[in-house]
């Protein structure tokens, strides 16, 4: 048991092994057929895996991803909620609770967000006939966001009040962008309501989970300006902080939650408020979010290269738990990647669905993919987790 060693940043492990499962949906997503479904569904998935092509063969390695890494998920969460119960007793979290890392508690509903998101995926992907009950779950769905909502909610108020009552942020260790877990959480929040506002067919139900989506997406957009703003500041002052290096990466994830909740959004509008979805502005908009991403990628990249952290932290004898906040970024990006050839360019007959071109267009994002695996094992070897 670790107790006093236990840091919240733990939970980014079982965050990443979650991502990693929704991940290789994005697969089934857009290379199996599911016409007349948002997304495939049991049946469109078990067409695909015994019709006897190539993409049997893909399919049945999905399953066989996307089930892996959700029981490394649920194991990692058990894990960490266990050892968190443990840490609260003991001295060093409440002096968490007085400090700048008090933020780092946004990494619980952070991780409960993607529970649930891994459990829709495990719903939709293995249950038969469950699309036929789906306007029930919707429902399910959206008080389980409400409840993790409400949860970052109180947290990041607790923080964020007692900052302003008091006036003791450190910005002497401010040098990184780990500030910004909390704009990860509601940014996740967000993109969980976006899912019913965008599929449902019940105008109450689709109103419900856009409002939840825009609501919070506001809150991380203005939060994102904020802690941006000042967590560059400190870095341009003092040099950014080698063990929360890898921060410099968190925006991708944001980024990539941030553009499904606003296609989410457009498609909610189109379904129930005759408000018709231009494909051309979905090319505007996953162009932008895929040229942030990259530039703050390669960033990130060539700061913990002149560093020396892989080297260190990942590859070397150090630990450091900051560390799997490496996995989010790498999952993020290969997501949206699939967001941006299909959505951005195949919607808009820059690509041909299936194309050459269009396997050629996915292949850095299975490297970048491929990369984030390797990077999660090795981690979760090194922390025996």
């Amino acid at each position: 048991m670790l107790r006093e060693n236990f840091s919240p940043m733990y939970f980014l492990a079982a965050l990443g092994a979650g991502g990693l499962s929704v991940s290789f949906f994005m697969y089934l997503m857009f290379l199996v057929p599911h016409k007349g479904v948002p997304l495939p569904t049991f049946d469109f998935v078990y067409s695909a895996l015994t019709n006897g092509t190539w993409l049997s063969f893909v399919t049945a390695f999905c399953l066989v991803m996307i089930v892996l890494f959700a029981v490394l998920h649920f194991k990692m969460l058990i894990w960490c909620i266990k050892q968190y119960n443990l840490y609260k007793k003991t001295e060093v979290y409440q002096k968490l609770l007085h400090s700048n890392s008090e933020v780092t508690l946004m990494t619980l509903p952070l991780t409960f967000a993607m529970t649930i998101n891994v459990c829709f995926v495990l719903g939709a992907t293995f249950i038969p006939d469950l699309w036929s009950v789906v306007e029930y779950m919707f429902p399910m769905a959206l008080i389980g966001f409400v409840v993790v909502g409400y949860y970052a909610i109180n947290i990041f108020m607790e923080y964020f009040s007692r900052l302003l009552v008091s006036g003791d942020f450190d910005f002497t260790n401010n040098n990184n962008l780990s500030q910004m877990i909390s704009i990860f959480a509601f940014a996740m929040v967000g993109v969980g309501f976006a899912a019913p506002g965008a599929m449902s067919h019940y105008t109450t139900t689709n109103a419900i989970g856009l409002f939840g989506a825009i609501f919070f997406s506001a809150i991380a957009i203005l939060l994102l300006v904020i802690k941006l703003i000042l967590g560059f500041k400190s870095m341009f002052e003092q040099g950014v902080s080698p063990e929360a290096s890898p921060s410099l990466w968190i925006i991708i994830p944001i980024l990539t939650i941030l553009g499904i909740t606003f296609i989410r959004i457009t498609f909610g509008l189109s379904h129930n408020f005759s408000q018709p979805m231009a494909s051309a502005s979905l090319f505007t908009l996953t162009s932008t979010i895929v040229a942030l991403q990259i530039i703050f990628g390669l960033l990130g990249y060539k700061v913990m290269k002149a560093i020396g952290y892989f080297d260190e932290f990942v590859f070397g004898e150090k630990q450091s738990v900051v560390s799997f906040a490496l996995i989010c970024p790498g999952v993020a990006f290969m997501v949206f990647g699939m967001f941006f050839i299909n959505f951005g360019l195949v919607s808009n007959g820059i690509l041909d669905q299936n194309s050459i071109a269009y396997f050629l267009f996915m292949t850095p994002y299975m490297f970048i993919q491929y990369r984030t695996i390797r990077c999660f094992f090795r981690l979760k070897k090194k922390f025996s987790i």
